[in-house]
């Protein structure tokens, strides 16, 4: 997946031994619009997002901050976040 791959060179490997990601899905008005946030933890704080309302990484703290300008500087890890999406 787009986690174990791309982001394998982005994030120090302590981050891929046991990934700390959580994904939500947000259901605004009924289903007709769902918004998912893939979160990333380190020490049980969150650092980083995917937002897909903004359709890109957003940084939490400071942290995530480098990592979140790598990532949304990949295309091919926002095209793919973009494309495995709900419609």
């Amino acid at each position: 997946g787009w986690r174990g791959g791309a982001l394998r060179r982005l994030l120090p490997s302590s981050f891929l031994l046991s990934p700390p990601w959580k994904s939500e899905c947000l259901f605004l008005n009924g289903t007709q619009r769902v918004r998912l946030l893939d979160r990333a933890f380190y020490d049980r704080q969150e650092f980083l997002r995917f937002d897909s309302d903004l359709g890109k990484f957003v940084a939490v703290t400071a942290l995530g901050e480098a990592t979140a300008d790598k990532c949304n500087g990949d295309k091919q890890i926002i095209q793919y976040r973009k494309v495995s999406l709900p419609p």
